[in-house]
């Protein structure tokens, strides 16, 4: 045989080996690190994704929540795992946040890490105490109110937090003090009674008491989202330049296997697509999303640059 055939036909045969060789990862069960408790959001999240991705994957899926310090215990240990089949399922503030607010945080969020995909996605919902007006007027009161009003969040760092020192900065006179709260549901607990004025709270937890009657919604901190279609973004209200949602994200280590990402970024953006999947999702109060790796890392790096800014014009420290 000619030479130059002989190599053509060494080459097409290695091609399906090839192919075949790029679905032997994963070659044991993956573990999902969740950085908080069962019934959390990354948690839900987590478990609506593992099924359908352990069928495509052809292994198992296991999630294995270690909840602590906002997820960064969690984070940590996929940053540092080895095993080629450890992942992780992150919110906003590992990864835009964290390494602000805590000086000894064990890993670097822009370094430690392979991204491989946004999750989902929510507005956060402006929520307020019954008697106070909505729209401008909103806003307008909370200039006149100097500092005698409050917003309650869970905890220092969190989204809610962050999120509403920056819509302060976008309504020069706003002087809100901030009050932290263990979960969400004490938040809403006190501005039902009106011991706070105001809260940025997720769609599903604020929404069944906007619906309720017991407290008001005044806008979305997006721009008009399905999850609540009945809002308005707070853009129409006069903040201007206030775009802020929470997030979950999927990531692994930064040695993550070059087979394992191809695999898991090709098998999980048909999971994402899944009418079952996003449905699930959306019933839960999230969009199913689903990027590429360079969409979750140029989304990382807008976000943590604002957030730095908020931090350090306000002097934001853990206590």
């Amino acid at each position: 045989m000619h030479l130059s055939k002989r190599v053509l036909l060494i080459a097409a045969c290695a091609l399906p080996l090839a192919a075949a060789a790029q679905d032997t990862w994963p070659t044991k069960p993956v573990r999902l690190v969740v950085g908080f408790p069962g019934g959390s959001t990354p948690d839900i999240a987590a478990r609506t994704i593992a099924e359908p991705l352990a069928k495509a994957l052809g292994q198992p899926i296991v999630v294995d929540n270690k909840p602590g310090a906002s997820g960064n215990i969690a984070a940590d240990q996929v940053a540092k795992a080895t095993d080629d089949h450890t992942l992780g399922v992150v919110i906003n503030g590992n990864l835009t946040s964290s390494k602000m607010l805590y000086p000894k945080l064990p890993y670097d969020p822009a370094r430690d890490f392979t991204y491989l995909s946004l999750l989902t996605t929510a507005p956060l919902v402006l929520v307020a105490q019954n008697g106070l007006p909505t729209g401008t007027a909103f806003f307008d009161a909370g200039r006149k109110s100097g500092d005698k009003w409050s917003y309650g969040s869970v905890g220092v760092g969190s989204v809610g937090h962050l999120g509403m020192e920056l819509l302060k900065s976008r309504v020069p006179g706003m002087k809100a003090v901030h009050v932290p709260y263990q979960g969400n549901p004490q938040v809403m607990t006190d501005l039902i009674g009106n011991q706070i004025q105001m809260a940025l709270i997720p769609p599903g937890v604020a929404m069944p008491q906007v619906r309720a009657g017991k407290v008001k919604a005044i806008g979305v901190t997006s721009g008009r989202s399905a999850l609540v279609p009945e809002l308005p973004p707070l853009a129409d209200a006069g903040v201007k330049d206030f775009n802020l949602e929470v997030w979950t994200a999927l990531l692994g280590p930064a040695n993550l296997s070059k087979q394992a990402q191809e695999r898991i970024t090709r098998e999980l953006a048909v999971v994402m697509k899944s009418p079952e999947v996003r449905q699930k999702l959306f019933e839960q109060g999230w969009q199913a999303v689903g990027t590429s790796p360079d969409g979750m890392r140029t989304r990382v790096k807008e976000e943590a640059a604002l957030m730095t800014r908020i931090i350090s014009s306000q002097g934001i420290k853990l206590q």
